[in-house]
């Protein structure tokens, strides 16, 4: 088994999905893999990395709007509150999502359906610069 690993900085401007295929692509090509796996590695409790359609940017709306609805800012029952209304509903969303994704490669290409893409979801509402380690298997 042969591993290569490097790192992807990714910067957010706020809550928001960042569509983040392209890049992955990139990487996974450059490493002239032809089939393994590709793990994604987000190192952050308050972002997480999912799958999502990549076609219709309502969906995204749509899923951002759910969960602030399902996890509010604010609510009472949080006392970790030190770094602002956003930051436990951040540690919340995360814990619902999550922060690790294995793609399979095959022929140097991540095996994604048509719709499918892989999307960094920031929780907070500041700026941030989000490291994902990035770790190809073959």
């Amino acid at each position: 088994m042969t591993l290569k690993r490097t790192e992807l900085i990714i910067n957010t401007v706020g809550p928001s999905l960042i569509n983040i295929t392209d890049e992955v692509n990139k990487i996974t090509a450059a490493f002239s893999m032809s089939d393994g796996l590709c793990n994604l590695f987000l190192v952050h409790t308050s972002a997480s990395l999912i799958f999502c359609e990549n076609y219709d940017p309502d969906v995204l709306h749509d899923l951002e709007n759910f969960m602030s609805r399902l996890v509010p800012a604010d609510d009472p029952l949080y006392r970790h509150v030190a770094e602002g209304s956003d930051d436990m509903p951040a540690h919340i969303k995360t814990v619902l999502t999550q922060n690790s994704l294995i793609i399979p490669v095959s022929q140097g290409k991540l095996s994604l359906g048509t719709w499918q893409g892989i999307f960094l979801w920031e929780h907070r509402n500041n700026t941030h610069s989000r490291k994902i380690i990035i770790s190809l298997f073959s």
